[in-house]
């Protein structure tokens, strides 16, 4: 009698649930009803859980695990600019890179959430590090081709920047990357709209807005602790607010995805672009260009995906129109510093080749070239010339690489760079690393 009086209520037909109420609310029709007749004799389903009981929906938890061992004919200071990544080996002995936990899954039948958190330790101090990578959500059910993304993301520019480090075939991200979005990448909160275009081929345009500041917005509007360690071109930190919707960082990019060779061959053709003001003054402002090329290939009859290659190159040019400064001198406050404006020009790209030419076993190489324009300032604001600034010099690279994937969840990859840069005292350096990866749980697959 009690059971009878829940279900149907205390006058007669079943009380409306929050949920039944919220699917009313948002217009959601109800099922259609039971044909007329008797009814079918089958089991009855289940019932859904009682109002307020919490339904976790995630589909993925995973934890991976990145480690580096190794040597450098540079010391851990000096390593410190030469692998300037926040996941790269940067320490003579032994790096933990990064241990990241990672959590996705259908918030219900709108929204996908997804979030990851980074672990390391500073490579000088020891100290343990925790740093929210992204937390985001995405639509599921926008029309026409439209999707929007909304927390704290990955700005997706290029190849590299919007991918986590155990997608990297090498163990440290390219020296252009390093230069122009910081040691962890360029990442803020903000929203993010993509369209797939409705052609025959693959072809998707992504627009998003992000807030400028943030030691992640190494290119904008930063922050002071970040220009304490590495100031674009040596020029002062002034304090921006956001003032209007200009402030912001505006990114666009366009990425077009077709097939060859019987389909045994894929490429990706992507295009970058970034906006937006940087911490030099009122009226300095950051402009990121930046182009990219991918190959794969995979025939018909492989061995659980060997053989395959995947050749990629990217370019990214950088003009960081700097303000005219006048004010206290940083350095000597009793003084007055006047700097003129000036535009400060960088670029860079790389190059690189993984073959996988048996189960289990892949060599690669990768050749990167970076460079400035224009002087930088030394630390009593003085011009000298950019080959003096670590983060602004001409440098080469060549890395080799070996890897050794045991199964799907780990890695081992041993590398050699051979670096010749201006900013070094002998201009040329040897370093050696074995990466280690593991991985815990379930991990989707990543993106092209």
């Amino acid at each position: 009698m009690d059971r009878a009086v829940r279900e149907l209520g205390p006058s007669g037909p079943a009380q409306e649930s929050p949920l039944d109420r919220a699917v009313r609310e948002l217009g959601i029709p109800p099922e259609a009803g039971p044909p007329p007749g008797p009814a079918p004799a089958t089991p009855a389903l289940p019932r859904p859980a009682p109002s307020g009981a919490a339904q976790v929906k995630l589909i993925d938890i995973s934890l991976d695990g990145l480690f580096a061992g190794g040597w450098s004919t540079e010391p851990d200071l000096s390593l410190q600019d030469l692998e300037g990544g926040g996941h790269d080996p940067r320490k003579r002995g032994f790096t933990v890179r990064g241990v990241e936990l990672s959590m996705m899954g259908a918030v219900d039948p709108y929204l996908d959430g997804e979030m990851h958190t980074v672990a390391f330790l500073d490579p000088i101090q020891g100290e343990t590090l925790i740093e929210l990578e992204e937390a985001f959500f995405t639509t599921r059910t926008l029309p026409h081709g439209l999707q929007l993304k909304a927390g704290q993301f990955l700005t997706e520019f290029g190849r590299i920047n919007p991918s986590h480090p155990h997608a990297w075939a090498w163990l440290d991200q390219p020296i252009i990357n390093t230069r122009v979005f910081g040691p962890d990448g360029m990442r803020a909160p903000g929203v993010r709209l993509s369209w797939l275009v409705p052609v025959h081929w693959f072809s998707q345009v992504y627009v998003a807005l992000q807030n400028a500041n943030g030691e992640s917005m190494a290119s904008f509007l930063a922050n002071q602790e970040f220009f304490e360690e590495r100031p674009i071109g040596g020029r002062p930190y002034v304090y921006r607010g956001v003032e209007s919707i200009e402030d912001l960082t505006y990114t666009f990019r366009w990425e077009n995805s077709w097939t060859t060779c019987c389909e045994e061959v894929t490429w990706l053709l992507g295009q970058s672009a970034a906006f937006g003001p940087n911490t030099t003054g009122p009226e300095g402002n950051t402009q990121i260009f930046g182009l990219d090329l991918t190959r794969k290939w995979k025939p018909a009859k492989n061995e659980r995906g060997w053989p395959f290659t995947i050749w990629m190159i990217e370019l990214i040019m950088r003009r960081y129109r700097a303000d005219a400064y006048l004010g206290p001198n940083p350095s000597d406050p009793v003084n007055i510093l006047s700097l003129p404006g000036e535009t400060l020009t960088d670029g860079g790209f790389y190059m690189q080749y993984l073959y996988g030419f048996k189960p289990k076993w892949a060599c690669g190489l990768r050749y990167e070239y970076a460079w400035g324009c224009n002087n930088s300032l030394n630390q009593d604001y003085v011009p000298v010339s950019h080959n003096q600034d670590p983060f602004r010099d001409n440098r080469h690279r060549l890395s080799p690489l070996l890897a050794w994937y045991l199964t799907e969840f780990s890695r081992f990859n041993f590398q050699y760079n051979f670096d010749i840069a201006e900013h070094l005292p002998d201009k040329n350096a040897h370093s050696f690393w074995l990466g280690a990866e593991f991985m815990l749980g379930s991990h989707p697959a990543h993106k092209f």
